[in-house]
């Protein structure tokens, strides 16, 4: 969440195609230009006017400044007035201020005329600051109202780019924030469509001022207190479902391979002992029975969490519109790999590993299958069952319930307990806290089955090797690993806050 808001006037808090245009018409008249379709000076909205004048009807710099005068002749007692707000402006504005946010317009009108147009319609209230370009030319440029935006808004303070919204419709708004540094919200209900926004690379884009109202506040939101049973059977019931269909596909699993004789096409499925009698499954048997399992219950699980998935990323569009450079990915990588390492190392060197009765079981059956029946498991069948589970069910019910970051902490104690023993329980939820900021990070679900899978597939490929029994495993190199994973993160949301 930002909390320092530069506003565009023209096309984005109001609507001033009648002035603005109609003055246009009249400065041209007076050369000799007659223009009576007043949709065709719609450019003129936005950008300095001098500029319009020079660039639509080839006029010399001094010709333009004639215009401008003209122009001003009209707009200064008349034009100014035959204007209207956006509906929902005024109610976006108080539901900003109440949050205790800080506003400010920024605009390429001359700062006297953008003071007369926010006290006829009663919104100057709101802003802290307003800043418009000088009647004799100065400031004119968007970049140069931005800065001096921020000048007036931080004071002696250091100016928190980093906390900035610059929000227009043109490109000129957009060109503006970029040569000061902020991010831009472009909006297209105004005089600017999507495909002009997106060329001048805005970071995000709404269509409408409800859209726009919901992005600024998004993270400030009144959450309701409490969960009631209905809230939490809609992701309790379909926990519970998931591990029933499981059993019941695990129990198929098994009286399929009694029905068998114990082996499929020459694989033994069941061990025993010298007398003949069964004793038990073959790490291979149990691969196999897991990876149906997971897959009944994920298959149980798809349409529900499809559902939700979409909705999630439907909601979280505006905050993706802009694509992710690839270094992104490459730091929740290194991250993933920087937290797998460490606390696998922690957990080994704090001795929770060697005395966990219940995790070394688990781990001895991981390693009894074949290799490529563990891969199919742990990397492919796993992952995406306990995703669209965890995240795609569990955490988008939750999100809904409180707070984002409150939402990730509870699901990951879900997560941590659903594994069954202390080990695999602190490593999960640490996992899982990761994985949530992941999605969030980048807003696609694909993102937290990658990492899942990822590291997943990286932790069984090397826990048997010699990194696992060597003088590898130390608290330095231990260290050194959490270390990475924490930069990673930090210079990730130094970037983009996501909680």
């Amino acid at each position: 969440m930002k909390n320092y808001l530069l506003f565009d006037l023209d096309g984005t808090l109001t609507d001033p195609k009648e002035g603005i245009c109609t003055c246009v018409q009249y400065a041209l008249a007076s050369f000799g230009i007659e223009e009576p379709d007043l949709d065709k000076l719609e450019p003129f909205i936005g950008p300095p006017l001098k500029d319009s004048f020079m660039k639509f009807y080839n006029m010399s710099g001094e010709q333009a400044e004639e215009a401008v005068a003209k122009y001003r002749e009209r707009f200064q007692d008349k034009g100014i007035f035959e204007n209207k707000l956006y509906d929902g402006i005024p109610q976006m504005l108080q539901a900003l201020n109440s949050k205790g946010m800080f506003l400010a317009v920024a605009s390429s009108k001359p700062t006297v005329y953008v003071e007369r147009i926010l006290e006829h319609f009663g919104i100057r209230k709101y802003f802290k600051v307003v800043v418009g370009s000088e009647l004799d030319g100065r400031r004119v440029n968007k970049d140069e109202v931005v800065e001096e935006a921020l000048r007036q808004l931080f004071g002696d303070k250091p100016i928190e780019k980093n906390k900035v919204y610059m929000i227009g419709d043109r490109k000129f708004d957009v060109e503006g924030a970029k040569a000061i540094g902020v991010d831009s919200v472009g909006v297209t209900y105004g005089y600017g469509d999507m495909e002009e926004l997106r060329e001048a690379k805005a970071d995000y884009i709404v269509r409408s001022v409800e859209e726009l109202q919901r992005f600024l506040l998004r993270g400030t939101e009144d959450v309701k207190p409490g969960m009631n049973f209905q809230k939490v059977w809609q992701f309790a019931y379909p926990f519970l479902m998931f591990l029933l269909v499981r059993s019941i596909a695990v129990y198929v699993m098994r009286f399929l391979y009694d029905a068998m004789g114990g082996a499929i096409a020459g694989i033994p499925l069941i061990e025993y002992d010298e007398t003949g009698t069964p004793t038990a499954y073959t790490g291979n048997a149990v691969a196999l029975m897991q990876i149906v399992g997971f897959a009944a219950g994920g298959a149980y699980l798809w349409k529900a969490a499809k559902a939700m998935i979409v909705q999630a990323a439907e909601e979280a569009k505006l905050l993706h519109v802009k694509r992710e450079p690839i270094k992104n990915y490459f730091l929740l990588a290194l991250a993933s790999l920087g937290a797998m390492f460490g606390l696998n190392m922690l957990l080994e060197l704090c001795g929770m590993t060697d005395n966990s009765a219940a995790y070394q079981t688990v781990a001895q059956s991981q390693y009894s299958a074949a290799v490529w029946l563990a891969l199919i498991l742990y990397v492919i069948v796993a992952p995406l069952a306990e995703e669209l589970l965890f995240r795609g069910i569990i955490y988008n019910c939750l999100k809904r319930m409180m707070k984002p970051v409150a939402a990730m902490v509870v699901a990951a104690v879900f997560f941590g307990v659903y594994h069954g023993n202390t080990v695999q329980g602190i490593y999960g939820f640490a996992m899982a806290c990761l994985i949530i900021y992941g999605y969030e990070y980048f807003g696609d679900f694909r993102v937290a089955v990658a990492v899942h899978a990822g590291v997943n597939l990286i932790s069984y490929c090397l826990s048997n090797t010699i990194l696992a029994v060597s003088g590898f495993v130390c608290w330095p190199v231990c260290i050194a690993f959490l270390a990475l994973g924490a930069v990673c993160l930090i210079l990730m949301n130094r970037q983009k806050k996501v909680f």
